[in-house]
């Protein structure tokens, strides 16, 4: 089959690679009819997620059809039509019966590296480096999913890919991340980062009761999908965001800030340029500027919420604000499992149409440029979804 393969930092390619197969009683063997780039495979893509080997499969947003299945599956059938959440989850360990799947205790057979380095490891990912289980990703022809007794998810009749495509990683991350925030009525929520996550969690702040959500970012045509979204937005070139958010908010500050950005932030101060220079040393594994940001202007007594994917250990975070301001931080990856079938329900409502947010559609023998285009943010692109299987 056809699978876009890591060969190293800045270098993804189509090979040709052996078909995926059974090779566990719970597994199922899924052809891939939609995939999506995520912001978090660029992380991959530019070299700052250690343990990748040449040949990897990249891709964790992908949905398709079952063709093959394990004798101890019995929730779908041959020929059904299913999304895959990016989580990994046995659906029986301690973390999995408290709701919480991204912290599955049986789905990452190297469990040991994230243990050195964190001290407990999360749950297996597809496509997201041998620290996080080494699984074959999705933007590949076919996929093996396992656990798919209680990873696969039925998509009913009536919708289309575009429309379901998402509850595998980036609107159940957005919507968890506003409600991270703990959002109650009145509230004014700040929002770091116009990507998909983020304009996912603008729409789901909305849904979730917030008065006001205030996007930041640099970046012209997320910034307009961010005010299309009903956002107020900051342009962090033009403005100092601290100040212009005291002004928004009667010196109070925002009840909630959200980190959307992550590991590889942008900034225009000096310490963004002392992050990227710590970063490219090696001397800081990611660039934190969002997150100081978000931690200064938040309000006092306020919620910090943090889907941004950071990756290892960060410097010059101001603790001190933190503490004194008695934040609440809220994080993690996303429990994908607990969200598929309330955003479903949405989706099916009509609340909310998550194909809004795609610019780009790309047979996947043009994923590398897919990758270079979404990397350098050229030809307004904001989401990419790939075909496997239409024609170049």
């Amino acid at each position: 089959m056809k699978a876009l393969c890591w060969h190293g930092a800045n270098d993804v390619r189509v090979d040709t690679v052996p078909d995926p197969k059974i090779i566990n009683p719970r597994d199922a063997i899924v052809k891939i009819t939609s995939t999506a780039i995520c912001g978090s495979d660029l992380h991959l893509y530019d070299g700052y997620i250690p343990t990748m080997e040449k040949g990897d499969i990249l891709g964790h947003e992908f949905m398709g059809e079952v063709v093959e299945l394990g004798s101890a599956v019995k929730n779908v059938k041959i020929g059904d039509r299913v999304v895959v959440p990016f989580t990994i989850s046995c659906g029986s360990c301690f973390f999995c019966k408290k709701d919480l799947w991204s912290l599955c205790d049986n789905s990452n057979p190297n469990a040991w590296i994230p243990e050195k380095l964190m001290g407990h490891s999360p749950s297996g990912l597809f496509g997201y480096s041998h620290m996080m289980g080494g699984y074959a990703g999705g933007q590949a022809e076919y996929a093996r999913v396992p656990f798919a007794d209680v990873g696969l998810f039925k998509i009913p009749d009536g919708l289309t890919d575009e429309q379901v495509l998402f509850l595998t990683d980036i609107f159940p991350t957005g919507y968890m991340a506003a409600e991270n925030c703990d959002i109650e009525p009145g509230d004014t929520v700040a929002i770091w980062g116009c990507g998909p996550v983020g304009q996912f969690a603008i729409r789901s702040a909305y849904m979730l009761g917030a008065e006001r959500v205030i996007a930041i970012d640099r970046v012209p045509e997320r910034l307009q999908m961010a005010k299309d979204g009903k956002a107020e937005v900051l342009n962090y070139e033009e403005v100092e965001v601290g100040e212009a958010l005291k002004e928004m908010t009667g010196g109070r500050g925002p009840d909630a800030c959200m980190d959307a950005v992550g590991m590889e932030a942008h900034g225009t101060g000096p310490d963004a340029f002392y992050d990227q220079v710590k970063q490219a040393v090696r001397m800081e594994t990611d660039r934190p500027t969002a997150l100081r940001q978000v931690i200064v202007a938040c309000r006092k007594g306020g919620t910090v919420s943090i889907p941004g994917v950071y990756g290892g250990f960060v410097d010059k975070i101001p603790m001190g604000a933190a503490m004194n301001k008695a934040l609440t931080f809220k994080t993690g990856q996303t429990h994908v499992h607990r969200y598929l079938r309330p955003l479903l329900e949405r989706v099916q409502n009509g609340d909310i149409d998550p194909s809004f947010v795609i610019t780009h559609r790309l047979p996947l023998e043009q994923a590398p440029h897919g990758y270079e285009i979404f990397k350098h943010k050229k030809d307004n692109c904001i989401k990419i979804v790939l075909k496997p299987g239409q024609a170049a």
